[in-house]
């Protein structure tokens, strides 16, 4: 998603702004960070509880950001309303929740707990143009098979022209060593001999079919303001490759697209221009570019980030791969869980269940105890007398890596 794109990358831009040409430049972390705020906002004319990100530029060498406490945050229209942000964990959500209006004017107002004030410039909801259709079609990229999901939308009064997109993909994960009973190890007083044994339970939870969610990362911009109509035809949002896991079984993604001014499009496609870190040697070096925001006290601070006002549409399409890909291989899951040699007697799955200390009889019921106590291994059963097969956790229990909920919007 958009906020998540700006956070990983905004620091390109402060380090674009130290070097300003393209000589050698020997990185040390400190000499190229500078304590830049970060504000990041997005409302649309979902009537929804809205966010706002208010954050703190960070080294190459960190791992995140540090969240602005204590800061007020407020959007204004023109009409003379005041729309209050209050504090979680990592961010500013509306107090209420509201929605952009087509006739209005907005404007985003922060202020830190040291008392430096933000204002952005004023912004209006675009043009609203709903997604036509969202399709999916097998399709052969960069040598590879897989499927393309492409987008659709008109706008008849020729006004939008600047579009960007999010998707939210949900898929089903069927763990394939999955047993009706759970393996339990139970312990006997210490010195024992054995020292346990393991009892069979009927599982009262779905562990076998779980769902998982992800929202896209990247920034998926197009335009038609160079076209005689208004029209993105086939506009590529996402590709999946046919050995990607996550369309093992049935997938699901939402799109989600947001109409734009020219204004936020060219900062976002700047961003986007940069966001290779790759580019930071490279001959189109920008330096350090503005967004819409800025400091009262002082214009000339640098501030990083957007207030974006967009109008918003969605659809969502579900399939099987074998709806595209049927005769092709399906993908493998997302852990290895390869079936044991059936003659084997043990080995990396396959475990001797008894307890004896005579090396000749290689017991490892004292093994078997403790992987299950420890959750990392399941059970799976096998036909081989006095062996258990053992496999990491998310083979048989979903549960460990996703969750058993099956979303409200799901259909099978």
């Amino acid at each position: 998603m958009k906020k998540v794109f700006i956070v990983r990358f905004l620091i390109i831009t402060l380090f674009l702004s130290v070097l300003g040409c393209t000589t050698p430049y020997d990185y040390q972390s400190s000499s190229a960070y500078e304590d830049v705020i970060v504000i990041e906002a997005t409302i649309t004319n979902q009537n929804k509880t809205h966010e706002v990100k208010v954050t703190r530029a960070y080294k190459l060498d960190e791992k995140t950001p540090t969240f602005e406490t204590n800061a007020t945050v407020f959007v204004t229209d023109n009409m003379g309303n005041k729309y209050d942000f209050k504090q979680n964990a990592e961010n500013y959500t509306s107090v209420a929740p509201f929605q952009a209006a087509p006739d209005r004017q907005y404007q985003l107002h922060v202020r830190t707990k040291d008392g430096r004030d933000y204002v952005s410039t004023t912004e209006k909801l675009p043009q609203q143009t709903d997604i036509e259709s969202v399709e999916a079609k097998a399709k052969t990229k960069n040598n590879q098979l897989g499927i393309e999901i492409t987008v659709n939308s008109t706008d008849p009064t020729n006004s939008s022209h600047y579009y960007r997109y999010e998707y939210e993909e949900t898929y089903k994960v069927v763990a394939p060593k999955w047993y009706p009973q759970k393996a339990v190890s139970v312990f006997y007083a210490p010195g024992s001999n054995p020292p346990g044994k393991v009892v069979f339970e009927d599982r009262t939870t779905e562990a076998r079919i779980c769902y998982l969610s992800q929202n896209s990362n990247d920034l998926i911009l197009t335009s038609t303001s160079d076209l005689s109509e208004d029209k993105v035809i086939n506009f590529p949002v996402r590709f999946i490759a046919s050995t990607d896991p996550i369309i093992r079984n049935r997938y699901s993604i939402l799109v989600k697209q947001y109409v734009q001014n020219l204004a936020a499009h060219t900062f976002f496609a700047t961003l986007k221009e940069i966001s290779n870190i790759g580019s930071i040697l490279s001959q189109t070096q920008p330096g350090f570019f503005y967004g819409n925001i800025q400091s009262v006290a002082n214009p000339k601070e640098k501030v990083i980030g957007y207030f974006d006002v967009s109008s918003y549409s969605e659809k969502r399409i579900f399939f099987n791969f074998t709806d595209l890909l049927n005769g092709q291989p399906f993908p493998n899951y997302q852990y290895e869980c390869p079936s044991p040699i059936p003659d084997i007697s043990k080995g990396e799955y396959v475990f001797k269940y008894c307890f004896s200390q005579d090396p000749l009889l290689e017991c490892q019921g004292d093994v078997i105890l403790n992987l299950l106590a420890s959750g990392i291994k399941v059970y799976y059963p096998t036909e081989l007398p006095n062996n258990y097969i053992l496999y990491p956790v998310e083979c048989g229990d979903c549960t460990s890596f996703s969750s058993n909920i099956k979303p409200p919007f799901w259909i099978d």
